[in-house]
């Protein structure tokens, strides 16, 4: 009998930082996983606070991978998403999911939106996307660094790779504190990784 591939398990987060997601709706996730195909690979560090960079972000379909992800994994995350999609109708529903809103016209009032909620809440994981958009950019945004260093929380770097199917726990970051070198090293961890689309990279 072949053995059964265990794509996706709730034991790859750290008690603290599992979230009070129903039991029916963590099994909707993890079998949406299944049947994709897709894999989690890795552990979730057993730290109070992290910062999760994802990338390469080159697809919606990234997004229901998450979902699916965070639900399947039952982690007690937030997330940052451009605030056009916050959009009547819909604001509830994302907000529901853990998202908070980003407007880019206002970084530094997003910071200390994203710090109050860090402080208040004894653990937590907040995730972003460095490039920012779907598109192909030639400078990834510094506010993860910025946000990191003001709440005093770990940087995982979490990969997607489309050509094998699997969504990378990677591992911690610890910035030098030189926002350039910082980039450099973390674009430069991302390149061997394919998103979706990756023809937008």
């Amino acid at each position: 009998m072949s053995k059964k591939i265990v794509r996706i398990s709730e034991s790859q987060i750290p008690e603290r930082l599992r979230g009070k997601r129903s039991i029916l709706l963590r099994k909707i996730a993890r079998f949406g996983i299944n049947i994709s195909g897709w894999t989690i690979k890795g552990m979730v560090p057993d730290e109070e606070r992290i910062v999760i960079i994802a990338a390469p972000h080159t697809s919606n379909w990234d997004f229901v991978l998450a979902m699916l992800t965070i639900f399947g994994l039952n982690i007690k995350l937030r997330w940052l998403g451009k605030h056009s999609i916050f959009k009547p109708g819909f604001k509830i529903f994302f907000k529901w999911l853990g998202g908070i809103p980003v407007y880019r016209d206002n970084p530094s009032n997003l910071i200390d939106n994203v710090v109050k909620i860090v402080r208040r809440e004894k653990s937590i994981v907040i995730a972003m996307t460095p490039e920012g958009t779907r598109k192909k950019v030639k400078r990834w945004k510094t506010g993860f660094l910025r946000i990191a260093k003001q709440t005093q929380s770990k940087i995982l770097l979490i990969s997607i790779d489309a050509p094998t199917k699997s969504i990378e726990i990677g591992k911690i970051f610890n910035p030098t504190g030189n926002s350039e070198d910082d980039l450099a090293f973390v674009k430069k961890y991302y390149s061997s990784f394919r998103g979706i689309n990756h023809q937008k990279l």
